[in-house]
């Protein structure tokens, strides 16, 4: 099936009218044929990255199995508006999906942003691990009751660093360090804990902002700073590790209710079958990436304090009254 860029065509301003017009009956033949559905899948993320490439790996299969029912386009930077537009827009029944973090998901039940604390998962195997978890599953129950179907999430961006420069080793180093991250409170008292001052900013603008000096630098995973051209603005790269990204795939429950129950199904099945196989191509391009980054000229630090670094990441548990969510949950899928 060959693939092919999706056109913009809806305005935000028509997608926020298309609550109710999650299925568009096929007349195709001249009689009232199946239904088809639409998902219309909006990312932040450039077409460069990774992470476009698997959803519209995830968009073919669903369409290859449905036979055309159900479709999804794909929109990438943030073509059909911010995250948390698009979140509304999708509690209130809009065919449309969004990738996002436990961090903005949090928002609508606090516990769910436990997942983008400090060192909270560190391999694919730990957040594979999170299915089986009775306190995470009523957390995404609670979800659906709001609105939002969490279809996939283990689409996992690898691990986030911090990119600055300035040359960092322990905590003490960030000091002062004016760092972009998300304005979820998780992020923020995560950067907070990790020594840095946080500062809120949408991804689309970090370049320029270290670029005129609003920040000194960012948190972000390896694929984001080819992606965006990010070396020419930072000189240092520390592997902390400190977050394992994950994603998670969101949609209307109401939309999903709607859809025959075969097709919830493949909607899952495929999802988490693209992200497995994202994530695990996004660590293997981890070398490439860094030698790349070297040629331009930026300066690695593998081995920083780690050591340093978890144990001031225990202040945004602590913090933010999640230190007991983490640690049931952790007993749970058998990580302690």
């Amino acid at each position: 099936m060959q693939r092919r860029r999706r056109t913009l065509v809806l305005s935000i301003a028509t997608l926020g009218l298309a609550t109710g017009l999650a299925a568009c009956g096929d007349d195709s033949g001249g009689g009232g044929g199946e239904e088809t559905y639409t998902l219309r899948f909006n990312h932040v993320l450039a077409e460069s990255e990774p992470f476009h490439e698997g959803f519209l790996s995830w968009a073919e299969a669903v369409e290859e199995r449905t036979d055309g029912g159900l479709t999804i386009e794909v929109y990438p930077s943030a073509q059909l508006g911010v995250e948390e537009d698009i979140i509304e827009q999708i509690q209130g029944g809009a065919n449309i999906g969004q990738n996002t973090d436990a961090a903005r998901l949090g928002q609508y039940v606090e516990e769910v942003a436990v997942v983008n604390g400090p060192y909270f998962v560190e391999n694919l195997d730990e957040v594979e691990a999170l299915r089986d978890s009775e306190s995470m599953q009523g957390y995404l129950d609670e979800l659906e009751e709001q609105g939002l179907k969490v279809v996939s999430f283990n689409w996992v961006q690898t691990h986030r660093h911090f990119f600055t420069n300035q040359p960092v080793d322990t905590p003490e180093d960030l000091g002062g360090v004016r760092v972009r991250t998300p304005g979820a409170p998780i992020w923020q008292e995560s950067i907070r804990a990790l020594g840095a001052e946080p500062v809120a900013m949408d991804f689309g603008e970090v370049y320029s902002g270290l670029q005129q000096g609003a920040i000194d630098g960012a948190e972000l995973v390896y694929a984001n700073i080819p992606a965006a051209n990010l070396f020419e603005v930072v000189d240092h790269a520390t592997e902390t590790g400190h977050i394992l990204l994950v994603n998670f795939e969101v949609v209307s429950a109401d939309w999903f209710n709607s859809l025959p129950e075969e097709y919830q199904q493949i909607l899952v099945e495929e999802a988490d079958k693209a992200g497995r196989e994202t994530s695990e191509l996004m660590e293997s391009q981890i070398p490439d990436i860094k030698q790349q980054l070297l040629d331009e000229g930026m300066t690695i630090n593998e081995d920083p304090d780690l050591e340093a670094f978890r144990e001031a990441g225990e202040g945004a548990y602590e913090e933010l009254g999640l230190t007991d969510v983490r640690d049931q949950i952790w007993e749970e899928i058998g990580k302690g």
